[in-house]
């Protein structure tokens, strides 16, 4: 079944897996509606050299390109973007991942903020009962940090910090960010191959 994600990229380090993400969900045939922090656009480049414009349009046009998306499954929608669909409970994504998630975003979701499109859909999608996942990439972890997450969790929220495992004998930074997305689509019941699971035969490294 086609799914509506909205993923969220804001500005901790781990911008890999966040556009991963996006490229598996496309792959997959989902739609996805994209939000993104001023902070992202930072940490993309710095992580991945990839330039996204200031314009929502034009970043939608670069990524469109960079996915292969002819059929238009992405759309991408500006920090301030009011009248975007996300922002209202009458049309919510059917789930929505923050990844990588800021501990600034996190703390402004756990307390109902809506200063922006990614705080506002992300409160939507709490009210509306949507599985929100969030993706926090910072350590250590501080008890505020802690104590966000647990009353988060305790909403129903997904709490999936990005730790992979090395039980599938990862060759590479690829395979490491891939375990990550993979646990992320298991959340959103979106199949995929993007690995062995535990107690599947490991590949071969010869």
């Amino acid at each position: 079944m086609t799914q509506t994600i909205a993923v969220a990229l804001t500005g901790a380090s781990g911008m890999p897996y966040g556009l991963r993400l996006i490229d598996r969900l496309l792959a997959g045939g989902h739609r996805v509606w994209l939000l993104y922090s001023q902070v992202a656009q930072i940490v993309a480049r710095q992580e991945m050299g990839l330039d996204l414009p200031s314009r929502p349009a034009e970043v939608q046009a670069v990524l469109r390109e960079r996915f292969h998306d002819a059929d238009g499954r992405l759309r991408v929608f500006g920090r301030e973007e009011w009248f975007a669909p996300p922002a209202s409970g009458s049309n919510p994504p059917d789930a929505m991942v923050v990844c990588p998630c800021t501990m600034g975003t996190l703390a402004a979701i756990s307390a109902g903020l809506a200063g922006s499109l990614v705080e506002r859909a992300a409160d939507v999608a709490i009210k509306e009962g949507r599985k929100l996942i969030l993706v926090p990439r910072e350590t250590p972890f501080s008890a505020i940090h802690l104590e966000n997450m647990l009353r988060l969790a305790r909403l129903g929220v997904v709490i999936l910090p990005p730790n992979p495992g090395f039980y599938h004998h990862p060759r590479g930074i690829d395979d490491l960010v891939d375990f990550v997305v993979a646990r992320i689509l298991d959340q959103l019941g979106v199949q995929h191959d993007l690995g062995p699971r535990w107690g599947e035969e490991p590949r071969d490294d010869g």
